[in-house]
């Protein structure tokens, strides 16, 4: 039964990897790709290898499209066929290599250039992706070989001629030869992976396509020869000469009211949010009045209780662990990162054989899932410990506190008294979770649950109190691994025996989570009130959430799988993808914001060195005087200005119009008035860009004492 159970986690693993084949490279298109380039490389070798004087397989026939050539349809054909047909193709061999014949030209100049007398004294020049192309070049290559075919079912073929350490989407692509130019190329913009802005604007065609320009480099005594296919910029084309703030995206700005904060920054509520995650994560503990919590605990110190801490005489335990347990924040002195400490009160690890299953958990990465970086024990708070260290997400709170922290949502499933009315059941939107809101959770839950058992591990702690929730709907699993070092058993042979076991009472905790979700109380999954329970469901939600729920709190025949519910959430997954991608959007709008905050602030702070400085160099003056003097008008320009009245007026984008202007040095002139008015000063930015320039060089200078 469990290698079923394996065996349908592996079928629905293919089944969601199947629908990426070749987004990276890999699969059928990035095969048949690398087929053609590795026969043009054949055609071209010879007794010396072509491909120290030819970078780019296309560079002698830059006029023709080698997608669309006859060439490319030939080996088509051939990778059409089986290989139990390879004996009956030799009539259409002799065709194919007339065509190859017309083509002979081409082998000639390859020739010409091979056997070309090098210079002894240039350096070998090897290009980028050699190691993969410089060994088919050199090998003896059939004239049809295994990689020729594209069938998904011979790839093994095409991953064995790979170089160690390569793939398929590895290297340069042979569209792309100006990537394999040599490293000391007068053009570096042929080898940058930054795109550039005029790429996207230049209309391409068909016929554009296949103009390219044959240009020559010489290098160390060596020529090569390359095509640059860079498209010329259009014709009228201007872009701004200064840095400017691009208005709000429309899919960005319809989504949602517009908020009243200013443009120029991100929202108040991430804002907020943010500021609040960095006063958690930097929070410090006064000493004097907690002087329980010990300073340093194995490599962690500036411990800060995230729970109040439970009294010394305290006798009950917990209900999830039966051991007393608290947590911390702690920062670790090896990088300097803080982490959530859970320290188990009195636990004392008879055998180290439990750390089998901790380096399992280190292995899981997953968005829904708090990772478990270590555990060790320790006697720093004055008893035998163990400590477990995870992941620290500030600002998270649990779904117990969050959702099931009302005493009064219990009513509706609280015992009455004699003679008492029975309350009217509470609706959605007014007293109960919207569905939305639970599949957003369900979907997040099962996929945890999906990644750690096919780790072959059991989660053990689906419970609202070691669920966080961070955010508005994130969730994260936490405490995971805690059961499989309390419960470790040394007397077992096999401790993963009963892992199944295990990740079948996960799905049943997770239809407890989701009934309590569903009636918003704790209460309703109480064995008496299950029947209530279900009938709220039903009256409130859809059937597919009934069902799904029914399905997990049901005992089964054979053993279930969290993949068996994923057609019950159905086309909800496309939802919450959607939902986070917009979420997504919304946020890179707010960073994008913040983009030239940074370089503004540089500009101020440089601005701020140079104006009002009282002695420079013994010179009194040397802040009211020359390119200062200048500097200190502009200062007066961007934050002193009043209006016809006399008051003060303040333009936020006045001020960042300047600073861009003055960061780029555009040739805008702009009148500076003396605070007397006496004098009337018209330069241009480019002008006020050189004085801050040289100014602030000289202050430079002098702070490394080099003046």
């Amino acid at each position: 039964m469990e290698g079923a159970t394996l065996s349908d986690a592996n079928l629905t693993n293919s089944y969601f990897s199947s629908s990426f084949i070749g987004v990276n490279g890999f699969g059928s298109p990035a095969e048949s790709k690398y087929s053609m380039m590795q026969v043009q490389e054949s055609s071209c070798s010879s007794q010396h290898s072509c491909t120290e004087y030819c970078p780019s397989p296309y560079t002698l026939w830059p006029s023709t499209d080698p997608v669309n050539s006859p060439t490319s349809s030939l080996f088509s054909d051939f990778g059409a066929l089986s290989i139990s047909q390879r004996r009956k193709v030799s009539t259409q061999a002799l065709g194919a290599f007339k065509v190859l014949s017309d083509r002979f030209y081409v082998i000639l100049v390859c020739f010409f250039l091979c056997h070309q007398t090098p210079n002894p004294a240039a350096s070998e020049f090897i290009p980028k992706g050699a190691p993969r192309m410089a060994t088919m070049a050199q090998s003896t290559v059939q004239a049809f070989p295994s990689p020729l075919f594209p069938h998904p079912g011979l790839s093994t073929s095409t991953a064995a001629a790979l170089a160690p350490g390569m793939s398929l989407s590895a290297g340069s692509s042979p569209l792309h030869s100006p990537k394999i130019t040599p490293h000391t190329s007068p053009a570096p913009r042929r080898r940058s992976h930054t795109p550039n802005p005029a790429n996207y604007m230049v209309p391409t065609t068909a016929s554009d396509q296949g103009t390219h320009i044959i240009q020559k480099e010489t290098v160390g005594g060596t020529t090569y020869f390359y095509t640059d296919n860079t498209p010329a910029p259009m014709a009228g084309m201007v872009f701004p000469t200064y840095h400017i703030y691009p208005p709000t995206a429309p899919h960005v700005a319809y989504m949602q009211p517009k908020a009243n904060a200013p443009s120029f920054f991100m929202a108040d509520e991430l804002r907020q949010e943010l500021i609040n995650r960095h006063l958690i994560t930097m929070a410090q503990i006064d000493h004097s009045e907690n002087p329980d919590v010990p300073s340093e605990v194995d490599s962690y110190h500036s411990l800060f209780p995230l729970e109040p801490l439970p009294p010394p005489n305290r006798m009950q335990k917990t209900s999830n662990f039966s051991y007393i347990t608290s947590c911390y924040k702690a920062v670790n002195s090896k990088d300097d990162l803080p982490y959530c400490l859970r320290r188990i009160h009195g636990f004392r690890l008879v055998n180290t054989k439990c750390m089998m299953l901790v380096d399992m958990w280190k292995k899981i990465q997953h968005s829904n899932s708090v990772t478990l970086r270590e555990v060790f024990t320790t006697k720093a708070f004055g008893d035998h410990s163990l400590v477990f260290s995870y992941d620290f997400h500030a600002g998270a709170e649990t779904m117990f506190s969050r959702h099931f922290n009302d005493p009064a949502a219990d009513s509706y499933f609280t015992k009455r008294k004699w003679g008492q009315h029975e309350p009217p059941p509470p609706r959605q939107h007014a007293g109960l979770l919207p569905e939305s809101l639970i599949w957003a959770y369900i979907v997040q839950l099962s996929s945890a649950l999906r990644t750690i058992h096919t780790a072959g591990l059991a989660c053990r702690v689906m419970d609202p109190s070691k669920i966080l929730i961070t955010g508005k709907t994130r969730l994260r699993v936490n405490c995971v691994g805690v059961f499989d070092v309390l419960t470790f058993d040394n007397s077992q042979t096999n401790h993963l025996a009963l892992m199944p076991q295990y990740q079948q009472a996960d799905l049943v905790s997770l239809g407890k989570v989701v009934l309590a979700l569903a009636c918003n109380s704790l209460a309703g999954i109480q064995r008496e009130n299950l029947q209530k329970a279900m009938e709220l469901v039903s009256i409130n939600y859809s059937s597919d959430l009934k069902n799904l729920i029914l399905y997990l709190l049901t005992e089964q025949s054979r053993l279930r799988s969290v993949n068996d519910i994923m057609p019950m959430i159905g086309a909800r997954f496309y939802t919450q993808l959607d939902a986070s991608q917009m979420r997504n959007d919304v946020i890179e709008e707010d960073l994008a914001k913040e983009v030239q905050n940074g370089r503004l602030f540089r500009l101020l702070a440089k601005l701020g060195t140079i104006n009002e400085r009282p002695e420079f160099q013994k010179d009194p003056t040397w802040s009211e005087t020359g390119d200062r003097y200048l500097l200190k008008l502009f200062r007066d320009h961007l934050f002193h200005q009043v209006t016809e009245a006399g008051t003060p007026w303040i333009d936020l984008s006045h001020i960042v119009s300047c600073l861009n202007k003055l960061d780029a040095g555009v040739p805008e002139k702009i009148s500076l008035v003396s605070r007397d008015e006496k004098s009337v000063l018209v330069v241009t930015y480019s002008d006020l860009k050189r004085c801050f320039d040289s100014t602030f060089q000289e202050l430079q200078a002098a702070a490394s004492g080099s003046l």
